[in-house]
């Protein structure tokens, strides 16, 4: 098996990606595809799920012809996707009875302020982990199945189906046989007890949702089928399974306690492992399941940050002060700093540590000397400001300092983030060699499972620096930045609460 590979497909939030990787953890092909951002409403955002299948199908294929290689040549095929977005679909014909709500969606704002309302939410917290917010699916599964026309009735019957973003690959790869998703998304969905890793009755009964739409819920490593003869020219078994951010910890190597990643997506996700027993935030963390490998579970306090890669993307598209993102570096480098511009970039409510749903994005500080440098400055800016809340957050419930912090994703490869990351947080940010550590988790899940690496160990020594991005802003400047920014936040909250 070890001139074999293994095939891991990240699907993202606003591309399909698909990587093959060797035994070493190399990088041997990629390919990519974006697909479309809907916004049906201010606050709503969907996707075609049929796109979703079709991107990433696609994109599989390309890396594995790219790379000269054929479905024989695959060990196995690991996903890693984008959490809590949720799809519905018809289980005789495989066509959503809806587009996918995106993670990012508020419509169901209103519903998850009801059940705080209703004095729910520590029941929630104390079986699922997480606080009440539409940020999950359980309010998204009960928004289709109330506003599709025979969608309740239909799911009652038991010909619907729910799944996150990896059960609706895997029902297509299988071509229908195969209704599954790991314990880690699982504990995404509001609806999971990660207690008991099991879903919860009570939780279906207040979200109106019947039992018969679930997946089953396996482990993140194990051989749940495999795919159907025509799309690869033979089966490969698919055999990892993780949402993107317990993913990316795995691919960082954080498998020991107290071990910290974030990773620069279009949000941020800051994860810390916390070994085999769920960890209660007293700082609005969340606290999921990490993974399930060989029979053990681990567990992580999260912090997620709605808007991260999303702020350059805003720049790009929606204000157009740049044509590519990669453009922004450059932009914002073209002034020494903000000059006292702050932008809150709350454009789906603030996460963690603050979860204000009802947050919006804001420009602080603008003069009439403001340019578009000052603007692009303060939006990368914006990225490490958010991270740095959860840092002290994470670190007051851990109840120790964070001796340095692991990145990845496609926003670390801009230094000029990551130096203002360390200089703000006073720890060395860390980038390893290879950042595509969210699919590498998937390939290193799937991989253990078909015996193609034997075990932890023999994937550990597979880490490797590649820079490491050391403070060096005075403490008194630090301070005056932090207390700008902790100003602009509340003045942001201010105005939503008003």
């Amino acid at each position: 098996m070890s001139s074999r590979y293994i095939l891991a497909l990240d699907q993202g939030t606003t591309s399909s990606r698909a990587i093959v990787f060797d035994r070493a953890g190399n990088i041997v092909s990629l390919a990519q595809k974006e697909f479309r951002q809907i916004y049906p409403q201010p606050g709503w955002v969907e996707h075609d799920p049929r796109e979703i299948w079709g991107t990433q199908a696609g994109v599989a294929a390309e890396a594995v012809a790219s790379a000269g290689l054929s479905g024989k040549d695959i060990a196995a095929i690991g996903i890693t996707n984008q959490r809590e977005t949720t799809i519905v679909w018809d289980r005789e014909t495989g066509q959503p009875v809806y587009n996918a709500i995106v993670w990012q969606d508020r419509r169901t704002a209103a519903f998850c302020d009801e059940l705080k309302h209703s004095g729910h939410e520590a029941m929630i917290r104390e079986k699922t982990g997480l606080p009440i917010d539409a940020y999950f699916s359980a309010s998204k599964i009960r928004w289709i199945l109330h506003n599709v026309p025979g969608a309740l009735a239909r799911a009652q019957a038991g010909k619907l189906a729910f799944g996150t973003v990896d059960s609706w690959l895997v029902w297509h790869f299988t071509q229908g046989s195969v209704h599954v998703t790991d314990v880690s998304n699982a504990s995404r969905t509001m609806l999971f007890n990660i207690n008991t890793l099991a879903w919860d009755e009570d939780l279906l009964r207040l979200f109106e949702i019947p039992a018969s739409m679930l997946p089953r819920a396996g482990s993140s490593s194990e051989i749940y089928g495999h795919t159907a003869d025509n799309l690869f020219g033979g089966a490969i078994p698919v055999a990892g399974i993780a949402g993107d951010q317990q993913s990316a910890l795995f691919g960082q190597q954080c498998t020991t306690p107290g071990m910290v990643k974030n990773t620069y997506g279009t949000g941020c996700f800051l994860m810390m492992n916390t070994g085999d027993a769920p960890i209660t935030s007293r700082n609005n963390l969340l606290s999921t399941v990490a993974w399930q490998v060989g029979g053990k579970v681990q567990y992580a306090l999260e912090g997620s940050i709605f808007s991260g890669g999303a702020v350059v993307k805003w720049l790009r598209d929606g204000l157009r002060l740049i044509r590519t993102s990669s453009e922004i570096d450059s932009l914002a480098r073209s002034v020494p700093d903000t000059d006292g511009l702050y932008l809150v970039p709350a454009f789906a409510g603030l996460g963690a540590p603050h979860w204000n749903q009802d947050a919006r994005g804001a420009l602080f500080g603008a003069t009439l000397g403001t340019s578009a440098g000052h603007i692009a400055r303060a939006a990368l800016e914006s990225i490490a400001w958010q991270t740095r809340d959860v840092v002290r957050a994470m670190e007051a419930d851990a109840g120790v300092p964070m001796p340095e912090l692991r990145v990845d994703g496609g926003a670390t490869v801009n230094n000029l983030l990551l130096q203002f990351q360390a200089d703000i947080l006073g720890i060395d940010v860390v980038r390893p060699r290879i950042t595509e550590t969210t699919a590498l988790g998937a390939a290193y899940l799937a991989g253990l499972a078909v015996g193609y690496w034997h075990d932890l160990s023999d994937v550990a020594g597979q880490w490797q620096l590649e820079h490491r991005f050391a403070p060096a802003m005075p403490a008194d400047d630090v301070a005056r930045r932090v207390a700008g920014w902790q100003r602009a936040v509340r003045a942001s909250i201010a105005w939503a609460d008003d």
